[in-house]
């Protein structure tokens, strides 16, 4: 189907009629994955692939807990384990509602906060579950200096996607939905920056809404974060080349606002010695 839909669309195109494809409920979609940092980041982002498509995987590449405590015990939490397994029980929910199956949602297994120092280990993870899906579409985070599991994430999924192809000389259509990123001193939701490739903006009838807020309302312990997300629309497109070794965007990235564990040239350094390691040239 995908080579199919390919032949067909062209590639400036594809992300735009995927997604009509998706909402007029057309059979014989690609079977799709979402890759997320964090459990909410699809359903924020992503809700319209999440309700239209048939046959949907997801994987969160860290459960959602850092291990310093003051998150667990703003949201009521002892432990970061009961603060995890809490996340993992609210994704659940949202994806009953949207009727997806609790194995279609995987984890690989990383701490909230600490993807950024384990880049290696994440790719080759990413690439064990990926080729075990065999998406024909790959749904993943921008890299954008928003959060560095956000930023960690989509270096893992692009150099994933580079050791697949150069092992079976295929690769998954990869396209990006909008998170969030620093625009100078503002905070700027459901936008992404500057790119090569068309953003296609999908506007939420009001049925879509209802349903998009029903599953973000599951997310009862990121209510507070949530809110800072249009509901009105979301943003997607084919992912652009990236030098990750080089900043997003000028200035001061968003996640240097806080004590995350980690500056933007310090990833830096982490993902160009990940790139070494995995000898992969042609993502700078």
């Amino acid at each position: 189907m995908l080579k199919d839909i390919r032949e067909s669309w062209t590639e400036e195109s594809y992300t735009f009629r995927l997604l009509e494809h998706l909402r007029e409920g057309l059979h014989g979609s690609p079977r799709m994955l979402i890759v997320a940092a964090h459990p909410d980041d699809e359903v924020a982002s992503a809700g319209t692939v999440i309700r239209y498509a048939e046959d949907l995987y997801i994987i969160h590449t860290t459960d959602g807990a850092p291990k310093d405590l003051k998150y667990a015990r703003a949201a009521s939490f002892r432990t970061r384990g009961e603060y995890a397994r809490a996340r993992r029980r609210e994704l659940l929910s949202a994806l009953r509602l949207a009727r997806i199956p609790s194995a279609r949602a995987m984890e690989a297994g990383f701490v909230d906060q600490e993807a950024s120092f384990n880049l290696f280990a994440l790719t080759e993870k990413l690439k064990e579950m990926i080729s075990a899906v065999s998406p024909g579409v790959v749904f993943t985070l921008p890299y954008e200096g928003g959060h560095p599991d956000h930023d960690s994430t989509a270096f893992a999924v692009h150099a994933a996607l580079r050791l697949i192809e150069r092992e079976t000389d295929d690769e998954p259509f990869l396209v990006e939905y909008a998170s969030y990123h620093a625009n100078g001193t503002m905070f700027a939701a459901m936008e992404f920056l500057p790119a090569e490739t068309e953003t296609v903006t999908v506007v939420l009838t009001e049925e879509e809404r209802a349903a998009k807020e029903s599953m973000i309302n599951c997310f009862a312990t990121q209510c507070g974060v949530l809110k800072a997300f249009p509901r009105a629309s979301e943003r997607y497109r084919r992912a652009p080349l990236y030098d990750f070794t080089s900043p997003p965007h000028k200035g001061k990235l968003y996640y240097e606002n806080f004590d995350w564990g980690i500056t933007g040239a310090h990833w830096r350094e982490k993902a160009k010695e990940a790139l070494a390691d995995l000898e992969i040239i042609d993502l700078v």
